[in-house]
């Protein structure tokens, strides 16, 4: 991505009008069957997982161009849109306890077209990874509320999620594809978009490298070994870091955190996980046990995590709440019946379709175009 800086993405509390959302899954739906017919149900993942483009595609629908909801809403609306298609693509997940039910509507899906057994389970894996790193892996202070996982027949997928600060009142969104990612805790993500926060742990950064191995071979040991190490680090004469590495600046106590799952941790020994990955997929190993071994590997054997805040990309446009403008309801309407007569047209032939294409471009021009 060639523009970096910082994206706000403050909460706005409320649901989209249902005036606005049926135009919205309309709209995107012909945006979508458009992309679809030219470019491939692929090319549709690689631009969902590209920041600029969803941006640019939830304000070609109407919404605010810096609500929370320019996420939430978006990706309910493509949800509904793909319901009503069958165009190979599909979107599991969503706000909230719907969130919580995406391995089960990605079972439901895999049954109906008849799709691998792998296929359904690497696509319940990538999911459910997605989500562990950014909320164990990647601990910036946005607890994750949202989950969206777009995925085609083939296997392929993206991911577009989002946490809130709740006390600062801002969101934060998280952009995966499975084009890019080649280790789930390492440098995994397409984009990370949100308001910057002093400290963040981030153990997917290459900077962390060592500190993962360090990690892992934490939990590899016996829990007892554990458990001593960080009774060690609570002892009440405890010094921060700057005491031991001569800094003129004072630096942040790291605390470790009082609550770790020793069941967890006997399952990680008996387990013996050969990889840092593998550690944080084990079932119960959270926030808390990730930072105290990262605090652990860091304040006894020196092998330190990165702690900054990962956020880097920005955008500015405009939305529904009248910034730069109001949304145009007819001007919206007569786009989605031009996209809706351009795909009839398109499917007549080729030159035809550019034809169409092109007359497409002069009303969406941010849907169609190629944010490569």
């Amino acid at each position: 991505m060639p523009q970096i800086g910082i994206a706000d993405l403050p909460l706005h509390p409320g649901s989209a009008p249902r005036w606005l959302f049926g135009r919205m899954v309309k709209l995107s739906q012909g945006i979508i069957e458009v992309l679809v017919e030219e470019f491939g149900t692929a090319e549709v993942l690689r631009r969902i997982s590209d920041p600029f483009w969803f941006q640019a595609f939830s304000c070609v629908l109407g919404f605010d161009w810096h609500s929370s909801g320019t996420t939430t809403v978006t990706c309910g609306a493509v949800k509904e849109a793909l319901k009503k298609q069958e165009l190979g693509l599909f979107v599991a997940g969503g706000k909230g306890r719907t969130s919580r039910r995406t391995p089960k509507e990605i079972e439901s899906i895999a049954e109906k077209f008849d799709m691998a057994e792998t296929t359904k389970e690497n696509l319940i894996y990538s999911s459910r990874m997605s989500a562990k790193v950014d909320s164990a892996a990647v601990q910036d202070q946005h607890s994750l509320y949202h989950h969206a996982f777009f995925f085609t027949t083939e296997g392929e997928w993206a991911v577009v999620q989002q946490g809130m600060n709740e006390e600062r009142g801002y969101a934060r969104r998280y952009h995966w594809s499975s084009e890019h990612v080649r280790d789930f805790v390492i440098e995994p993500h397409d984009a990370i978009l949100g308001n910057r926060v002093e400290r963040a742990l981030d153990m997917t950064s290459n900077l962390s490298e060592s500190c993962r191995k360090t990690s892992l071979d934490l939990m590899k040991d016996h829990p007892k070994k554990l458990s001593n190490l960080i009774k060690s680090l609570r002892h009440p004469n405890q010094r921060s870091l700057s005491h031991w590495t001569g800094e003129k600046e004072p630096m942040t106590v790291l605390s470790m955190p009082r609550n770790i799952n020793w069941e967890t941790a006997k399952r990680a020994y008996d387990w013996q996980p050969r990889n840092y990955e593998e550690l944080l997929s084990i079932k119960g190993v959270g926030p808390s046990t990730v930072r105290a071994l990262a605090l652990i590997s860091e304040l006894i054997y020196g092998e330190k995590a990165c702690w900054e805040d990962p956020v880097k990309y920005t955008f500015t446009v405009g939305g529904k709440d009248g910034v730069p403008y109001p949304v145009d309801r007819k001007a919206m309407d007569q786009s989605t019946q031009i996209l809706k007569r351009g795909i009839e047209e398109a499917r007549l032939g080729r030159e035809e379709r550019i034809d169409s294409l092109k007359r497409l471009r002069t009303f969406v021009p941010s849907a169609i175009s190629d944010f490569s």
